[in-house]
């Protein structure tokens, strides 16, 4: 971001509350870009007692993860994780536990995460390319936040998998 979006005029990098921000350098101007994290919400998606991973189109064909998108407006973490998993799996679901919050600072994002029990009819949802079902057992946790509270989940169960190195 260069110019600020309130008066046009260009944007600097001073401080204010303790860290550098883009600030626009019209002194008549308030404008601070904060750039907060945006909040996104995911579920370590449980259905018939296996796991549940998605592939975006957008990924690599070795790429899976766990159900994530975009917290919309007016909506709780709960209710935002139950549309998306709706949405991308055609499944209902149940909130068994809050996982925790994860933080994803490469794409500036606070991923809120649950573990999700679904039921239903699974059905690929037009985002995803593919759904791969997966017994916990052969789960593999990534390095990456999602792949953290995997590996999280995996352990409150005693299931220790070895990590997956894959940078995304």
């Amino acid at each position: 971001m260069k110019y600020c979006p309130a008066c046009g005029s260009s944007l600097a990098v001073k401080e204010r509350s303790g860290r550098e921000r883009l600030i626009c350098s019209d002194s008549q101007c308030d404008f601070t870009f904060w750039h907060n994290p945006v909040p996104v919400v995911g579920a370590i998606l449980e259905y018939e007692g296996q796991v549940i991973l998605t592939r975006n189109t957008w990924w690599p064909e070795d790429w899976f993860g766990i159900v994530t998108g975009f917290l919309e407006s007016n909506e709780s973490p709960e209710e935002g994780v139950l549309r998306e998993i709706k949405e991308e799996t055609g499944l209902e679901g149940e909130i068994v536990s809050f996982m925790g919050n994860f933080s994803f600072p490469r794409k500036n994002e606070l991923i809120i995460i649950f573990h999700v029990k679904g039921f239903g009819t699974l059905k690929k949802g037009e985002e995803l390319a593919e759904i791969k079902v997966v017994s916990p057992s052969k789960l593999r946790p990534w390095d990456s936040p999602t792949g953290e509270a995997v590996r999280i989940w995996l352990a409150q169960r005693g299931i220790v998998n070895d990590l997956i190195t894959r940078h995304r």
